[in-house]
């Protein structure tokens, strides 16, 4: 599955009308039809429904929803908010066919709990704050207890960046045409979105090909290949981790874990000599190693397939004299955390890493206080810039590899804790030695670890959630033995 920006729905939209001869209104039509259809799957027992239309085509689909409905022999009530010669002509027609139906055009004050809102308000071309009009009656919305399907995404979402313009529609049901929108994956739009049902309403392969968009690949559930019986430890890779600054020894130790349980053949740690007793004790497999300086680091980086740098790593002379010798390696590696933030003060680009921020880390590195809201052009950035892979971590995390974007679907709110990025830094630094590519290995390691934090979740709930939790659920997803 893939995502679209509205300009390319947009494009798509035009090429079936004008290449293909499929007109405005049987669009229309068929969005109408799509989401009755939605209706009869999620609310076949519901038989009152209030469908508030607005000004633009997607008012078009409203009215011809709720003649369908009315034609069916239920109570439907029509809401218009806006003006009526707004209107263009497809959405006209679906109107005066509206106004033909039994549906009953009012005014309403009390929302009914019992009714199904159909939401047909505001579509994708929204592109600044919700006027005062449109507000109240989202407020109205949101505040009723009825359910709530919304028409090609919910009003008030922006359909790139998934942020709310001041006020928006929470959806039980969104269904969405032509092409998938970003805005539904990202930022608010996970939490206003309910369940996404979609429906190219019967556009061909092809003209998705002639319109050539740049489209956003939702990852799916992916693991390792199962390993041969004379497999041994060194075809699955020897990953260094760097890092466990004083009084921060519990970052690499999670990282270390996180490693080993994904699969990696040998695991070596460079830390505080103060760490080298507790990582043991935790990860009596690991090959730990107490460095002081840069140069402890030469034979270590030598005897390495994979390098990840960052967690816990701080920012003195002792973590700028170790990244500074990473960075004259030319392994593959991972750069997370503090080697992050001191490689936004030198910036540079490199061909073989995978650099793992979350937003404020992000902002960092382009230079900024914070980063745009548009997290695709903030990924696409990013990558641009610093080589390699980039994933931007958050709520619908992002692997960029500068031909290919991904969107990771997976994962909940029990993951804002402390560690989870040591652990995703560890597991992915792991993959490099059991994959294709970095791009291969950041996409399989953002998934499960966003998997077991879903499978975990169900045992311990959102609350409970900790990233010492992870290691052993990402191995079982690594492993296709994910049983939730």
């Amino acid at each position: 599955m893939v995502l679209f920006t509205a300009a390319d729905v947009r494009a798509i939209d035009q090429a079936l009308i004008q290449d293909y001869g499929i007109s405005g209104i049987n669009l229309m039509k068929r969005a109408a039809r799509a989401c009755v259809l939605s209706i009869d799957q999620y609310f076949a027992d519901v038989s009152r429904f209030l469908v508030y239309c607005g000004s633009g085509n997607n008012a078009g689909d409203g009215y011809l929803i709720a003649a369908m409905l009315a034609d069916r022999g239920h109570h439907v009530d029509v809401v218009v908010v806006g003006e009526k010669k707004k209107l263009k002509a497809d959405a006209r027609q679906a109107l005066a066919l509206c106004e033909q139906s039994s549906a009953r055009f009012c005014a309403v004050e009390v929302i009914s709990e019992e009714c199904l809102i159909v939401d047909a308000l505001l579509g994708i071309g929204v592109v600044g704050p919700v006027r005062a009009e449109y507000r109240k009656v989202i407020q109205d919305i949101n505040e009723s207890a009825a359910a709530v399907l919304s028409v090609d995404l919910p009003s008030g979402l922006c359909a790139d960046t998934g942020v709310s313009f001041g006020a928006c529609v929470k959806a039980t049901v969104s269904v969405t045409f032509i092409g998938q929108k970003r805005g539904l994956y990202c930022n608010d739009g996970p939490d206003v979105a309910g369940r996404i049902c979609f429906s190219d309403l019967g556009a061909p392969a092809s003209v998705y090909l002639q319109v050539n968009p740049a489209p956003v690949e939702i990852l799916a559930e992916q693991w390792l290949p199962t390993r041969s019986r004379r497999g041994y430890k060194n075809q699955y890779g020897h990953i260094l981790l760097v890092g466990g600054n004083q009084g921060m020894a519990g970052a690499i130790i999670l990282a270390a874990e996180a490693a080993l349980r994904s699969g990696a053949g040998l695991v070596s740690v460079a830390t505080r000599a103060a760490n080298i007793g507790p990582l043991l004790s935790r990860c009596p497999e690991v090959m730990a190693h107490a460095v002081a300086s840069g140069d402890d680091l030469i034979t270590l980086l030598e005897k390495s397939t994979s390098i990840v740098v960052g967690p816990g790593l701080g920012r003195d002379e002792w973590a700028l004299e170790l990244f500074s010798a990473i960075l004259g390696s030319g392994k593959p590696m991972v750069v997370d955390a503090d080697a992050l933030n001191m490689l936004a003060v030198a910036p540079r680009y490199y061909e073989h890493w995978i650099l793992t921020p979350h937003s404020k880390e992000a902002a960092r590195l382009m230079g900024e206080s914070e980063v745009d809201d548009d997290r695709f052009k903030v990924a696409e950035e990013l990558q641009r810039r610093y080589g390699g892979v980039t994933v931007l971590k958050g709520l619908g995390s992002l692997v960029h590899g500068g031909e290919q974007l991904s969107l990771c679907p997976f994962g909940n709110p029990g993951m804002a804790s402390a560690g989870m990025g040591d652990v995703l830094a560890g597991v992915i630094g792991s993959l490099i030695g059991q994959t294709s590519s970095l791009y291969q290995a950041a996409c399989m390691g953002v998934v499960n670890h966003a998997r077991a934090a879903e499978q975990l979740t169900g045992e311990l709930g959102e609350v409970g959630l900790i990233a010492s939790d992870l290691p052993i659920a990402i191995g079982r997803c690594l492993s296709g033995r994910d049983t939730s």
